[in-house]
């Protein structure tokens, strides 16, 4: 088939798929809407070239591309964006600075058909000159071109040095006597943080000498994160409470509480309520081929 025959197929499939409710037809994802859009505005081919009739683009996060015809500048996909695997800026963009166009090697595992991304080519987390720490060098310039008033720089590679942040903190939770129970806490820091779990009115710190109770903590989910979860098996009434997730490194610390309310059989009947859904624990993790390096 040749091109212009291609592309006429794409733009009739593109304009079937566009009418209103008459035909049962299935939806079209965003990213393919946004490049079937860009066939129709730039026609079959390139005119002459007249960089003065050029819009300016505005608001590029992820800098400044030349367009299909290789004329006018516009803006860059950011990373994680559909983009054209060769390179060539036809169909659904071009990836911006320190950014490649990959196929996700994710898909192909799930046997799922994998879809090219703009993947950043830095794993490297640095510290801006605002001190907030940035997961890799794409993060930073996004951040740097969506406030140019702030002069954002990078300060040093690495993450900052900051008291810990609770990310993702325990929720309250009713259960009946007899089920378990899993509270969670994510947080990230850096230096690494310590967690530990207490209960209001206990002295200790849990899980104590108590065999109904555990605490985990395991790296992740992302980088220079750590989660910790308490687990009670067997929950009794005398469990009820109002537990805290604290997280301290040496610049600080941080603290999150959550409450449980324990019901007995006879009052979960009266009430005509459903036992809760369990909560994600440790097993729910998916452990990846290698072993991850959090910190």
């Amino acid at each position: 088939m040749s091109g212009a025959a291609h592309r006429a197929c794409l733009l009739l499939l593109f304009l079937l798929l566009s009418l209103p409710g008459t035909l049962a037809l299935p939806s079209v994802p965003d990213y393919l809407q946004r490049g079937w859009q860009r066939l129709l505005e730039e026609g079959e081919g390139c005119t002459t070239c007249r960089p003065e009739d050029c819009p300016a683009p505005r608001g590029c996060l992820a800098g400044l591309v030349r367009d299909a015809c290789d004329c006018c500048w516009e803006c860059a996909n950011l990373e994680g964006q559909i983009c054209d695997l060769d390179n060539t800026n036809h169909f659904y963009g071009r990836c911006g600075d320190h950014l490649e166009c990959r196929l996700d090697a994710g898909d192909l595992r799930r046997g799922e058909v994998p879809e090219p991304q703009c993947t950043c080519l830095s794993a490297q987390a640095l510290c801006g000159s605002d001190g907030k720490t940035y997961a890799q060098i794409c993060r930073f310039q996004e951040a740097a071109r969506a406030q140019p008033q702030a002069n954002l720089s990078v300060a040093h590679e690495g993450p900052c040095e900051a008291e810990p942040q609770i990310l993702s903190p325990p929720y309250d939770i009713w259960n009946v006597t007899g089920q378990d129970v899993i509270f969670g806490c994510e947080v990230f820091a850096y230096p690494m943080a310590s967690i530990e779990w207490r209960k209001d009115g206990a002295e200790m710190l849990l899980p104590g000498d108590d065999p109904h109770i555990s605490v985990q903590f395991r790296g992740g989910p992302q980088k220079y994160e750590v989660t910790a979860w308490l687990q009670i098996q067997a929950v009794r009434v005398t469990d009820e409470g109002t537990y805290r997730c604290f997280a301290r490194n040496k610049v600080g610390q941080a603290m999150a509480l959550a409450s449980l309310t324990v019901l007995t059989p006879d009052q979960l009947n009266m009430t005509g309520l459903l036992l809760p859904n369990p909560r994600p624990g440790p097993e729910d993790y998916v452990d990846s081929e290698e072993p991850e390096d959090y910190y």
